[in-house]
């Protein structure tokens, strides 16, 4: 619980730094997620390659994606994903019911708005993750009801 929250911290004042350099006029919201997302793909990278350095390769798809639910989010959020389902053709959504980055907001309806700010370097992190392992993927994100929310995973075939 200790090293939670400087993480916590840490996430915050990246997300108000690139924000506040918004108000300055040196970029525009769309280009902020863009930022967040890209700082979260490098960080997912490189965990995912310390995470993985003595793990024998994956099967396949399902296998890659059950150990990004169970070790790659325990080794990040301290807990595992609680929820993993998939259509079986590339498509796989993982919830969360109480996700850590989000648990500090108010869970009233006004700041559903803000949930993407806060989504975007998770969602990088995971398509950051998936891309080292070889998976090629698009990562949105959804909030419904605070703090709980999904991660929407394409594979892309190439």
């Amino acid at each position: 619980m200790a090293d939670e929250a400087p993480f916590q911290f840490l996430h915050y004042e990246v997300i108000q730094y690139i924000y506040k350099s918004a108000e300055n006029g040196e970029t525009e919201n769309g280009r902020n997620i863009a930022k967040l997302e890209n700082l979260g793909f490098r960080v997912g990278q490189g965990l995912m390659e310390r995470l993985t350095k003595d793990t024998a390769r994956f099967k396949d798809e399902l296998d890659i994606m059950k150990f990004v639910c169970k070790d790659f989010w325990t080794c990040v959020f301290k807990k595992q994903i609680d929820n993993l389902r998939t259509n079986h053709q590339g498509i796989y959504v993982l919830q969360d019911n109480k996700f850590r980055l989000l648990s500090q907001l108010s869970a009233g309806k006004q700041y559903l708005e803000h949930a993407p700010k806060y989504l975007a370097f998770t969602c990088g992190l995971v398509r950051g993750a998936l891309s080292n392992l070889g998976v090629k993927s698009i990562v949105t994100a959804e909030v419904s009801i605070m703090p709980a929310c999904k991660f929407q995973i394409m594979i892309q075939k190439m």
